[in-house]
């Protein structure tokens, strides 16, 4: 069925971190219902908005530093997870 996709262990680990993430702010949202705020962003957000935001320009983070240089991409999951916490804390 989806055999052909190339399963290392990292692409799993990726995807069950993106699962464990959407869980567990399943599970927040039901426990602790949030409304929308403002923070430096330039509209009001959920928690969900501010994880979409936040998965999405981490993705940009990573093919910036792929497109940019040769540093290792755990620089760019530091500053992607940096970023995130910014943005879920702030935005």
């Amino acid at each position: 069925m989806i055999a052909w996709m190339n399963w290392t262990p990292t692409v799993a680990i990726f995807f069950a971190v993106i699962a464990g993430i959407l869980a567990v702010m399943t599970v927040y949202e039901i426990v602790s219902p949030c409304t929308e705020r403002k923070g430096f962003l330039p509209i009001a957000t959920t928690r969900g908005d501010r994880l979409f935001i936040g998965l999405l320009s981490a993705a940009y983070i990573h093919l910036s530093f792929l497109a940019v240089s040769d540093i290792t991409l755990w620089v760019a999951l530091a500053v992607s997870v940096v970023w995130l916490l910014v943005l879920l804390r702030w935005g």
